[in-house]
């Protein structure tokens, strides 16, 4: 089946007993057993296993062209099980343009158990000169959040198991739809759900695929089912829901976010863009090499300091001023202040989700806003 295909029918089951064609939602925590003590369902207990986490689990591992999935509450439990399946003193090579969240979970609750450094992954020799003997996995981002940095998946992932290191591929930004990092030969692929494979800015979750069921899968799923960072019922359906539309909408975001970098790429105010699909961002021909698409997410610098960042997001009218990306509405958001004093991220940056909304009106929006900087 092709893309569009697996993303309608692969997370769903029609109902043995009702025939409904859309897999209802089962919320009981706990399944009947059978006389002989066995379950004849093939459910325990919910935070073991779900009908509903099952569908989702099905169409992410197909999505991605992985051997299996597990899905969490939240990308960060996600991102989390990996790091907590690296056994003590392991080292970590992670981007230093990263989601400030999970870097805040390597610095912060990974302190002292793992070690990590955080370097420009755009050229690989630079991640070459950070392996270590006890270097156990290298975490990619790409494209970067919020910098747009892309990273040679191939590279790295060559380099990786020369030196017998994990790969993970963090493709929350491109999603299935653009990148297929184990086809790339990355070992896992992580994703928060809550962008845009839900879509829709309404249900929280994250998720990992991956490329063979190791030893190291296994401790991942174990993790997952004592640790019980899992998703509700309710959040796994919302999720497949989402996703039976992400690669129509996929397209939508790619092209509005391509018209929109080229018009802020051309604007007297606007001192630097940063879009993959544009030919002057550094790793253009890379992204276009391991990319069917360039994104809806981009950003820009806007020529000025802090202050006049900050007056442009708050003059814009379509845009909502809000954390998060991925869904149907268009977003913008000065990222630095965010993410706290220890940002690397310049301080006249804005970070664009660029939605579904009519193209030109998206264009009048921020030309209206950046034109505020004169008055």
């Amino acid at each position: 089946m092709k893309l569009e295909t697996i993303a309608i029918h692969s997370g769903n089951r029609i109902d043995e007993t009702t025939k409904a064609a859309i897999q209802p939602i089962t919320l009981s925590t706990t399944f009947e057993r059978g006389a002989d003590g066995d379950y004849p369902g093939g459910y325990i207990y919910t935070r073991s296993d779900n009908p509903n986490r099952a569908s989702l689990e099905d169409v992410l591992a197909k999505l991605e062209n992985g051997a299996d999935a597990c899905a969490f509450s939240s990308g960060n439990a996600a991102g989390g099980s990996v790091f907590q399946a690296l056994k003590p003193g392991s080292h970590v090579i992670a981007p230093s343009d990263m989601y400030h969240g999970l870097r805040n979970l390597l610095l912060q609750v990974y302190q002292g158990i793992l070690t990590v450094d955080f370097v420009d992954q755009s050229a690989i020799e630079n991640i070459k000169a950070a392996i270590k003997p006890e270097t156990r996995l290298i975490w990619i981002e790409t494209p970067s959040n919020p910098l747009l940095k892309i990273t040679d998946i191939r590279s790295i992932t060559k380099l990786a198991k020369e030196q017998g290191i994990f790969v993970c591929c963090d493709n929350t930004f491109a999603t299935p739809v653009l990148q297929s990092p184990l086809l790339l030969d990355a070992d896992l692929v992580m994703h928060s759900t809550t962008k845009y494979l839900g879509g829709h800015s309404d249900v929280l979750g994250g998720a990992l695929i991956t490329k063979e069921k190791s030893d190291f899968w296994q401790r991942i799923r174990d993790i997952q089912g004592l640790s019980g960072a899992v998703p509700s019922p309710f959040d796994c359906y919302m999720t497949v829901r989402g996703i039976k539309t992400l690669p129509y909408r996929m397209k939508g975001h790619v092209e509005n976010a391509q018209k929109l970098a080229e018009f802020l790429s051309t604007h007297d105010d606007i001192e630097a863009v940063f879009y993959p699909g544009l030919p002057s961002h550094e790793n253009h021909s890379v992204a276009a090499s391991q990319m069917n698409g360039f994104g809806g997410m981009l950003s820009f610098l806007v020529k000025g300091d802090e202050q006049a960042a900050k007056k442009v997001a708050n003059a814009t009218k379509i845009f909502t001023q809000a954390t998060s990306l991925g869904g149907v509405e268009s977003l913008i958001e000065h990222r630095a202040s965010v993410e706290g004093p220890d940002t690397k991220t310049p301080v006249n940056l804005l970070r664009v989700s660029v939605g579904l909304e009519n193209i030109d009106d998206l264009v009048e929006d921020i030309s209206l806003a950046i034109r505020t900087l004169k008055n």
